[in-house]
């Protein structure tokens, strides 16, 4: 069932996300060739903490299997769900940040992928072309219109540059809780209800350089690419109004 929001909701929402995005502006200098990624979750969790908020990826999931960080941090291969750990990203990475907030019961959720160090022009592209897909599938969310034409914004778009657009994954509603319905597909599939007031979706094209299938790995948790090619990841936080499409989340800027 969707769960439309009312505009107080969305007022605490949107406090969530600009709390999240404050974070990732911190948080992006630090993800260098050379550190660790449990040493950038511990940041996160840390800061999430001291600015009243909670983490909330940290213990989603099965009680045999949670999540066990705030952030998932994925690399390469790696399309969703990286569990951080001593692992040190390396010169040429693709690192895929995933995060959310919950803040007093309402919960915020934005991706963002860095090329580490120097990368090579393929992974540039990738990325490049992954983020302007995400910001052709916020511009097709207009209330009054269908659900999936987000998903022919992104999968339209990506397919013209032979890339892997993951179809087992997707975006999906949030704001009461991390995932709600609706599912937000980026290849057109699925259930296709009407936008309107008071929707907040999470829209999240991952897009891989080679194939679009996907399988996870034996952790039970990080999805990695099918024929091990590379993977990018951008998503932000909308909400839908009679008159505007609003980006809750904030652009993340790269100043290094």
């Amino acid at each position: 069932m969707i769960r439309l929001k009312n505009e107080k909701q969305i007022d605490g929402i949107r406090a969530s996300c600009k709390m999240l995005s404050a974070m990732y502006r911190e948080l992006i200098p630090l993800i260098t060739p050379g550190v660790e990624t449990i040493e950038l979750d511990k940041w996160a969790q840390s800061w999430i903490r001291k600015a009243g908020g909670k983490p909330a990826f940290l213990g989603v999931g099965s009680k045999k299997n949670p999540f066990p960080a705030s952030l998932c941090i994925s690399i390469n291969n790696e399309v969703i769900h990286g569990i951080p750990s001593r692992r040190k990203i390396a010169d040429g990475d693709l690192v895929s940040i995933d995060g959310g907030i919950n803040l007093g019961g309402f919960i915020s959720d934005q991706a963002f992928t860095v090329e580490a160090g120097k990368v090579k022009e393929e992974a540039r592209k990738l990325n490049a072309v992954t983020r302007e897909c995400l910001k052709r599938g916020i511009g097709a969310a207009r209330a009054g219109d269908r659900l999936l034409q987000i998903a022919r914004a992104v999968s339209g778009y990506a397919n013209t540059f032979g890339f892997g657009v993951v179809y087992q994954y997707c975006g999906h509603g949030v704001g009461f809780d991390l995932h709600e319905d609706p599912s937000v597909p980026n290849v057109p599939h699925g259930p296709n209800p009407r936008m309107t007031t008071g929707l907040v979706i999470a829209i999240e094209p991952m897009v891989n350089s080679g194939s679009p299938a996907v399988e996870v790995a034996p952790n039970g948790w990080t999805v990695i690419t099918a024929d091990d090619s590379l993977s990018a990841h951008w998503e932000h936080t909308i909400a839908i109004f009679g008159d505007r499409t609003e980006t809750l989340t904030d652009e993340i800027v790269f100043t290094f």
